[in-house]
């Protein structure tokens, strides 16, 4: 059965962090000269850990997952991912990635999006599928919309329908990419909720791309700071109070928010 299958297979990982970079850099071709978009990027992630990149724009956070996630090779430098190359770990199938675009097929229903990784990767039978996508669309709350299309859907429950259908594979790292940046406020502070709620139930290794401080402090175990073009890491913040709702209103969290803020205003 398909929801059975992660632990045993979790278990066979070898006891290595689940991510890391090493001398990473990137170059990309320009119209007259080369755009050096990383330069010796190391970090060391923890399996399980929720660590969000923040950084100015332009430096390189959508590249750094790119290259963790093998949708692009780096110029130089070494990535491990629990110990093998980006390349070979894709082949297992444990990658799930949520964009700032929900991406969903418009043509297609809840159910259908979130059941399609699983029929393209020929994982399990029909029924399976179909058991495997219903369990996901109840974990993020929306089985009353199984027949919806897209465009029924506000941009917050669009979400959900993604991050289930980057779930449905049971991976054991999910890359995110601003994907709450387009959302209102209110909305955006629900999925933070809804998302911290998922990664409880899931284990997951969870990396998150944002430019807001605000988020990274409440959803990360750690936060990366990446300094401007050519990108690399600045520091790693270990948060205080990780996921607490009441962190706000503590010394200790407008004390990190100021860090912050000085390290990414530092040259």
């Amino acid at each position: 059965m398909l929801a059975s299958s992660r632990a045993t297979e979790t278990d066979r990982l070898p006891a290595k962090p689940a991510v890391e970079i090493e001398n990473v850099s990137m170059s990309f071709p320009g119209r007259k000269n080369t755009v050096d978009a990383l330069s010796n990027v190391n970090m060391t992630i923890r399996r399980n850990e929720f660590v969000s990149i923040i950084g100015r724009s332009g430096c390189g956070k959508s590249t750094l997952l790119r290259i963790i996630s093998h949708l692009i090779q780096p110029t130089s430098g070494n990535v491990k991912v629990h110990g093998l190359s980006p390349s070979d770990y894709q082949l297992t199938k444990k990658f799930g990635f949520v964009f700032q675009d929900a991406s969903l097929f418009a043509w297609k229903t809840v159910l259908e999006n979130v059941e399609l990784p699983l029929e393209i990767l020929g994982m399990g039978t029909k029924s399976e599928r179909h058991e495997r996508a219903m369990e996901l669309l109840r974990l993020v709350q929306l089985e009353g919309f199984r027949d919806h299309y897209p465009a029924q859907l506000s941009g917050g429950m669009r979400q959900r329908v993604s991050i289930a259908r980057a779930l449905s594979y049971e991976p054991d790292i999910l890359l995110m990419d601003e994907p709450f940046g387009a959302l209102d406020d209110f909305t955006r502070r629900e999925m933070h909720d809804e998302l911290i709620r998922i990664w409880k139930a899931r284990r997951f290794t969870a990396i998150f791309v944002t430019h807001s401080l605000p988020e990274a402090m409440y959803l990360s175990d750690r936060i990366a700071v990446m300094a401007p073009r050519p990108g690399r890491v600045k520091a790693m913040v270990a948060v205080t109070d990780p996921r607490d709702p009441d962190a706000r209103k503590k010394p200790d969290y407008l004390r990190q928010i100021e860090d912050l803020e000085a390290l990414l205003h530092e040259h």
